[in-house]
């Protein structure tokens, strides 16, 4: 039987439920395998990448803050990621390198959720690879605004995908909100009224305990999709690319229940 070797690579990255939740794949999947977390900065990644090129490893997810240098140093690049810009997942093809956002296909998929219906718009708050791999997932039928601390990056990505640029904090009335920002990770609060003003949320930051955004939307009965939720999804499709198996979404939920 093969025996799968795979990692997280990222800085932070000792906080992770990746490695939990690859543990439970591959016990759902019937496979033998492993699943570290690897503290990286660009040197260490590229060092990595050689490794995998030479059969040492499986495949890798990449996290912050490595998303965009992953793109960089993958040999070739799906065309989501390529739009995106941003990889988290690094599987070998043919030989080469192929770097892929399975963040895009959460993100395509939470978006046809009846969950997330009924929304004017689509608000993105961050400007980093998240919010990147969440704009090149949306229909072009959408009326979507980015917003960033950091105007002038808010700007130049919105302008590359097309879409409107707000200020840091404005509220735009009846929108899905997409905190693809990492507050929240240490209990931080998003600008005054953002949820409020939201048909729903997705609020990819996590810890051990909810985020205050994640608190305050359950509190106003505003529909939420939590950060361990998106992970999860994030974490099935990487599984299959570089497993070649799928396990449905209730069967993984219902392990990691307790987690």
């Amino acid at each position: 039987m093969t025996h799968y070797r795979l990692a997280v690579l990222g800085d932070p990255v000792s906080h992770s439920l990746s490695p939990t939740i690859h543990a439970a794949l591959f016990d759902l999947a019937g496979l033998s395998g492993e699943y570290l977390a690897i503290r990286s900065d660009p040197p260490r990644l590229r060092s990595l990448l050689d490794e995998l090129r030479g059969g040492e490893w499986d495949g890798f997810n990449v996290t912050m803050p490595l998303k965009g240098a992953a793109a960089a140093a993958a040999d070739a690049l799906t065309d989501v990621a390529s739009r995106a810009g941003s990889v988290n997942t690094l599987v070998m093809r043919d030989g080469h390198v192929l770097g892929e956002t399975t963040d895009s296909v959460a993100f395509r998929d939470l978006l046809a959720d009846s969950r997330l219906a009924g929304r004017s718009a689509i608000l993105v708050l961050g400007a980093g690879g998240s919010a990147a791999a969440a704009l090149a997932s949306i229909s072009p039928d959408e009326d979507v605004y980015v917003a960033s601390r950091r105007q002038d990056r808010a700007a130049e990505l919105a302008t590359r995908f097309g879409y409107g640029v707000v200020p840091w904090g404005s509220l735009v009335a009846g929108a899905l909100l997409i905190n693809a920002t990492p507050l929240g990770m240490r209990g931080e609060n998003l600008p005054p009224s953002l949820v409020e003003s939201s048909s729903a949320v997705i609020d990819l930051p996590y810890g051990a305990k909810p985020t205050p955004t994640a608190l305050r939307a359950d509190e106003l009965g505003v529909p939420l999709i939590e950060g361990r939720e998106f992970l999860l999804r994030q974490a099935m499709a990487s599984f299959t690319l570089w497993t070649g198996v799928a396990v449905a979404y209730e069967r993984v939920a219902t392990a990691l229940r307790n987690v």
